[in-house]
């Protein structure tokens, strides 16, 4: 049975933050250190942040749940009862103009979505999770009224970066991301939607 996507509620977020610990240091770059990478964490993916995002209008926070309900029994509601399943991935998306002056210089695309935070845990790459995120992600933008969608990816990300352009992205721009006390190189990916 796929992952069960769905938004995510208050309840999430310190699975969110857990998750992110482990996933976030896997699309950092070979000269990023874990203090960078940890100060990073704390600072913008803690169980505090994913109550914000969640709670944020203009953000839509998606998890990605292992399968561990029978078929029927699978919604895309959280279960009321019982522990919650193991969250496997998740994606952020933020409505609006963005604020960084490369990226509104490289996009083309208007009104955009940024696609902020798209991760899965490494026992379940390979297994489809990503691309279910993404196509939620791409269905929810385009529910939203965006024209296009837009991220940010690691110039030595090349596993990411192959995954964005199967999914219909393009290079259109660089912008730098702070991680720590490292300035990263990324790239500017955009889709129409």
């Amino acid at each position: 049975m796929p992952d069960v996507i769905r938004p995510a509620t208050p309840a999430d977020v310190d699975a969110l933050a857990r998750l992110a610990a482990v996933t976030f240091p896997l699309a950092c770059p070979p000269g990023s250190t874990a203090q960078d990478q940890q100060e990073f964490i704390d600072a913008v993916l803690s169980p505090a942040r994913f109550a914000e995002y969640v709670a944020d209008p203009q953000r839509t926070v998606l998890v990605a749940e292992s399968p561990d309900e029978s078929p029927e029994d699978a919604t895309d509601e959280p279960a009321d009862d019982g522990p919650a399943r193991e969250l496997v991935g998740y994606t952020m998306l933020v409505a609006g103009e963005p604020t960084d002056d490369d990226v509104r210089a490289a996009l083309t695309l208007a009104p955009t979505v940024e696609l902020s935070k798209c991760y899965v845990h490494p026992d379940h790459h390979g297994a489809g999770t990503a691309s279910a995120l993404m196509e939620r992600s791409l269905a929810e933008a385009r529910a939203a009224g965006a024209a296009g969608m837009w991220l940010g990816v690691n110039q030595l990300n090349a596993r990411a970066q192959r995954f964005y352009t199967r999914h219909g992205f393009a290079v259109v721009g660089v912008k730098h991301f702070q991680v720590g006390t490292r300035l990263e190189d990324d790239y500017v990916l955009e889709r129409a939607l």
